[in-house]
């Protein structure tokens, strides 16, 4: 199974931003789980790839849109320092 979420930012460097803020996900994928974010201009794409359940590939990606969330929450506030 496979997912693509894509993300329009404000500016390249909002993407920058977010996509970093959670790539640190990408590194404890496990073997049955792929997944990879990268900012591309002013968007952040990240593609999911798992082998297993619908419900782990559900998991994942709520996961990773409250990751999203937060991130954006911290920006909007780093903004507004």
């Amino acid at each position: 199974m496979k997912a693509e979420i894509v993300l329009e930012c404000d500016s390249n460097k909002d993407a920058e931003a977010l996509a970093v803020a959670i790539s640190p996900d990408n590194v404890e994928a496990k073997p049955y789980l792929s997944v990879k974010t990268e900012a591309n201009g002013n968007k952040v794409l990240t593609r999911i790839e798992c082998d297993k359940k619908m419900s782990t590939l559900a998991a994942t990606i709520d996961d990773l849109l409250f990751c999203i969330a937060t991130a954006e929450r911290i920006l909007e506030a780093a903004e507004n320092l």
